[in-house]
């Protein structure tokens, strides 16, 4: 388990463009292909985990089966924000299609969860100096608390930047020059989906 820190940056579609290009001129170099993710979040009835993310409850919990291409290397993962910083736990499931995801899953904290939200986009991969860097685009949400599933699209992109503790903020924003924001995909497609964002 290692802790880090993440600095996250919501971005127009020029800006994204501007901010990449200027990072890619100063040698920020891709780590390998872009590729599409899909993740789908489970929460309790009450969406206890949103409410705990969109108060800043520490600490707090995501729960998600994640996968790429291909569904039977769809992984668990839990995400898990505290005081001393973020961390990942991952397990391979194995699962053949989204219809084999389990309908229910126990959490020690939260009790019974249920598939709340899927979220889809693009992910590039990149490295810059000590910083690795991630640019999404192409986000897309259905709400699996509606019947119907419509799919809705996100008008922003993110970029994300993950660091050591021991890497100051200033070193960032010598090359990061946009202020950092609040970008949680989980809660910004709940919002968007339910039509309260």
């Amino acid at each position: 388990m290692s802790f880090r820190k993440e600095k996250k940056y919501k971005l127009t579609i020029s800006d994204f463009v501007i901010l990449k290009d200027s990072l890619i001129n100063q040698g920020m170099k891709m780590l390998y292909e872009s590729r599409k993710i899909n993740s789908l979040y489970y929460d309790t009835d009450l969406k206890d985990m949103f409410n705990d993310s969109e108060e800043g409850v520490l600490p707090r919990k995501k729960v998600r089966i994640r996968w790429y291409k291909d569904t039977q290397k769809a992984n668990l993962e839990i995400k898990t924000s505290s005081i001393e910083g973020r961390f990942k736990t991952t397990n391979l499931q194995g699962y053949k299609s989204i219809d084999e995801f389990p309908k229910m899953l126990l959490d020690p904290i939260y009790g019974a969860l249920s598939p709340s939200l899927l979220i889809s986009y693009t992910r590039e991969y990149y490295s810059f100096f000590n910083m690795r860097i991630t640019f999404d685009s192409s986000i897309s949400y259905q709400n699996y608390r509606f019947s119907n599933k419509s799919i809705f699209e996100d008008p922003e992109r993110v970029m994300e930047i993950k660091v050591g503790f021991d890497i100051d903020d200033n070193y960032i924003k010598k090359y990061v020059p946009y202020p950092t924001t609040r970008f949680s995909k989980y809660s910004r497609g709940l919002l968007i989906s339910g039509g309260t964002f």
